[in-house]
């Protein structure tokens, strides 16, 4: 369920996301991978924390994705990062009518820090 303060961002629609596959977007300055798993759609921040991987890129299996820099696996529900202490920073999206949605939270709250 979206909270009353939050807003939506049009990310683009669901039938040119290939399923398996990532593409990366930017949203008020951010980058951000988008993906389209088997457990729906998912979307984290674009860059790997280990060495800054572009994670759009990598490869989809499940609900992860394995960086493609130095293969390195996120878990696309809880940013986790494995072999790595860093985590990436998970987005809420929604699909609606075809069409991926970005849930930004309401101003001062945060929803899934890194």
């Amino acid at each position: 369920m979206i909270s009353p303060g939050a807003t939506r961002v049009r990310l683009g629609a669901l039938d040119d996301l290939p399923p398996r596959e990532g593409r990366a977007v930017t949203v008020d300055g951010e980058r951000i991978a988008v993906f389209r798993c088997d457990g729906g759609v998912r979307a984290v921040s674009n860059a790997c924390p280990h060495a800054g991987g572009p994670l759009a890129d990598g490869v989809v299996a499940g609900d992860t994705v394995t960086c493609p820099l130095h293969m390195r696996v996120v878990d696309l529900r809880t940013g986790d990062v494995s072999d790595c202490a860093g985590r990436v920073r998970v987005h809420d999206v929604v699909v609606e009518d075809g069409v991926i949605y970005l849930v930004r939270p309401e101003p001062g709250s945060e929803a899934h820090p890194a």
